[in-house]
């Protein structure tokens, strides 16, 4: 026989999915055949023999992710698709990370299934022909096509520990996809160490990364660990990588390229042994054409890259996004049972949101702080239109900008610092620098610092 029986084994508790499936793929001209669970399918491997399973995740008895599982040491040759109606994050992950070769949300969309199927016979076919095997390719919110296949990205880049590139707008949860490959792979417990490469200037920037030794500079009274050795065997997330002076780029391909580094007045030698995953917002093809960005630094960097979307393109998402964030924010508040009225919902989804998600958050936490009950409505948002903040910025300096909206922040919190950082999605220390910077005069009204 040429190629692999054209067999798929279609497991759903939900009998009108399952026939609805068989009966479409022997129409298609599959040999299909139905489980009821992951049990009985697993008491007819024998006899059925499928090449491709397209299974359910939540099931009576054993799940899809057990189920995946077993099969992987039972029949590794298999391609097993997962399908939810219930789909998040985690879930996609672990099943990448499974081993399955897709991960499909219901209601199905019947041609991009039979596209998936399509490919799974494609790749056993090639890997018959070659001899070789193909093998299967805070919590992020959506179920946009484009967030269901990062998740499924982060799943598999997961397994392993190949440097990672993250592009995205600012705000639209770099670093939370960071940190979410670095939970989800064999290093979880390791350290996370994250680096924002623009907060700091060269020098210390450099010392920050590499560590020092006594006497390398004036203050520097005893030897420091840098945040590459402080990650171990872990992950180094580098933000704004765009952002790193051309001198530094080469000590990081060092790092990238022979897993080593020097602390700062050092002249010796250390293993960086931590994974390097990278994010930007600017445009490092025109950077390395200008040359303000090193073209080998930039292909070691991208061996894989992720892509973001920025919020106003996945509207659909704002709704069940904005309500988690909602849900956080109350929580710390102590605000039980928060929620948005109809129209607060529609205002935010009609939003551009040019600082995405970061923007959303901040005035979520914002509306819920000022609400004056339990339900946040349209009264309570307040956000300028990308049209509004270009048309009022073009006389006014970003500085005056940066104060009036740190203090507005601050009278609205009646003075209190930690809420008013929470707003503004910063650091109490920096917004203290803020504070200090623009000689901005806090009235507190209450103790509660």
């Amino acid at each position: 026989m040429n190629g692999p029986v054209r067999s798929v084994l279609v497991i759903d508790d939900d009998p009108s999915i399952r026939d609805t499936l068989v009966d479409h793929f022997g129409q298609s001209g599959y040999t299909a055949y139905g489980a009821a669970s992951a049990e009985e399918a697993l008491s007819g491997l024998a006899r059925t023999r499928p090449a491709v399973i397209v299974t359910d995740i939540r099931m009576p008895g054993m799940d899809g992710l057990s189920l995946l599982e077993t099969l992987r040491e039972r029949r590794p040759e298999t391609k097993v698709l997962v399908m939810t109606a219930h789909e998040d994050m985690n879930t996609a992950i672990a099943a990448m990370k499974g081993g399955a070769v897709d991960y499909l949300v219901k209601p199905l969309d019947l041609n991009e299934l039979e596209r998936a199927i399509a490919r799974c016979f494609e790749e056993s076919t090639r890997a018959s022909d070659s001899g070789e095997p193909v093998d299967a390719p805070n919590e992020l919110v959506g179920r946009d096509p484009r967030m269901i296949a990062l998740y499924k990205q982060i799943g598999a880049v997961a397994r392993a520990r190949t440097p990672v590139l993250i592009r995205g707008e600012t705000g639209t949860g770099k670093e939370l996809v960071a940190r979410t490959i670095h939970n989800h792979s064999s290093t979880a417990a390791e350290p996370f160490v994250a680096v924002n490469c623009a907060a700091l200037p060269e020098t210390l920037l450099e010392s920050e990364l590499f560590g020092h030794v006594r006497g390398a500079f004036t203050g520097a009274t005893s030897d420091r660990r840098g945040r590459i050795e402080a990650a171990g065997r872990g992950t180094l997330f580098l933000d704004e990588i765009g952002d790193v002076s051309p001198a530094l780029q080469a000590k990081l391909l060092r790092v990238l390229q022979e897993r080593e580094f020097q602390p700062v007045g050092s002249d010796q030698a250390r293993r960086a042994e931590a994974r390097v995953i990278a994010a930007t917002h600017r445009p490092l093809e025109q950077m390395v054409s200008n040359g303000t960005f090193r073209e080998d630094l930039y292909f070691r960097l991208r061996v894989v890259e992720l892509e973001l979307p920025p919020l106003r393109e996945r509207r659909g998402d704002i709704p069940a996004l904005a309500r988690t964030l909602l849900a956080r924010a109350a929580g710390e508040m102590g605000r039980a049972g928060a929620r948005f009225s109809d129209g607060a919902l529609r205002m935010l989804q009609a939003h551009d949101w040019p600082g995405n998600v970061r923007e959303l958050e901040n005035s979520i936490v914002r509306a819920l702080a000022l609400a004056p009950g339990a339900i946040v409505t349209e009264q309570d948002l307040s956000f300028r239109s990308r049209t509004q903040s270009r048309d009022e910025g073009d006389d006014r300096s970003l500085n005056a900008l940066e104060r009036e909206h740190v203090e507005q922040v601050l009278r609205e919190c009646d003075g209190n610092k930690r809420r008013a950082a929470r707003i503004l999605g910063i650091s109490r220390p920096r917004l203290d620098r803020l504070i200090e910077r623009h000689s901005i005069v806090v009235t507190r009204a209450r103790t509660d610092w």
